[in-house]
């Protein structure tokens, strides 16, 4: 046979018969007087068991090894290694697909997802928590509270498989008491009031407590612990950034607020 009936039988390219040559991977038979290779039964045979292990999902550094092994103990290991990492590719699909649903039902409520979407489950019903008590809110959304969306979607991502306390309390919170949202969308109003504002004007103070009152304990508690967790001289940068985003007034009380935290957190 020559090449291209060789690949042809196996259902492979001869790309990929010459690149198999080159690895070692296949014998290469040496040429015919005439220049062409001439390839037997028995490398049909050596080149569908190629075929039949990458199809399995085996490397082809990996195939090589089976190959190689005669006793075949090698290739029962790779087999279980094989089975291992596929089996946690399918959690990791199920996984995928569950974030997935929770977002189309999402879409099919609203019509639309929002703008920090996709985000992880528990923070996807802390936000809808949050919409569905809003909505009943007098006025539009303070421009503050999508800010804030927007920053717990970029803290959950920074630290996925971290700790993510602070954000369970503030969902039990938040579920469980009916004032706390119109307390936190108050303090969301009280910072887009200062958008415009003096560094010194006497609403800062105000809008300070309003932010620290809007907090239960337990997320004051959670957020100061995270925050004695993860400091470090990087996190300088990312907080530079953060108050860079508010206007002066906002990040004097945003600064003030968090000063009221550590004192109340003790």
């Amino acid at each position: 046979m020559r090449i291209g009936e060789l690949a042809g039988v196996v259902g492979v390219t001869t790309r990929a018969v010459r690149h198999y040559h080159r690895i070692g991977l296949l014998p290469e038979p040496p040429r015919q007087p005439n220049g062409y290779r001439e390839y037997t039964l028995r490398d049909a045979v050596e080149l569908a068991r190629v075929r039949r292990l990458t199809e399995l999902g085996l490397s082809l550094d990996e195939v090589k090894d089976v190959l190689a092994d005669d006793a075949g103990k090698d290739f029962v290991e790779i087999l279980a290694e094989l089975d291992a990492d596929l089996a946690r590719q399918e959690e990791a699909i199920r996984e995928r697909r569950v974030r997935l649903g929770h977002l189309l039902k999402q879409a099919e409520r609203t019509g639309r997802l929002p703008a920090e979407a996709p985000v992880s489950p528990e923070l996807a019903a802390l936000f809808e928590t949050m919409a569905r008590a809003a909505e009943r809110l007098p006025g539009p959304e303070p421009v503050m509270a999508a800010k804030e969306r927007e920053l717990l979607a970029l803290l959950e991502t920074g630290a996925p498989g971290g700790d993510r306390g602070w954000l369970h309390a503030m969902g039990q919170s938040l579920s469980a008491d009916t004032e706390a949202i119109r307390r936190t969308y108050a303090a969301y109003a009280q910072m887009d009031a200062l958008a415009e504002a003096a560094e010194d004007d006497p609403r800062v103070e105000r809008t300070a407590r309003a932010i620290a009152e809007s907090i239960p304990d337990e997320v004051a508690q959670a957020l100061i612990a995270t925050e004695g967790k993860e400091g470090s001289g990087e996190e300088d940068g990312f907080t530079d950034a953060l108050f860079a985003e508010f206007a002066p007034a906002q990040a004097v009380a945003v600064r003030r607020a968090v000063d009221l935290l550590r004192e109340r957190a003790g």
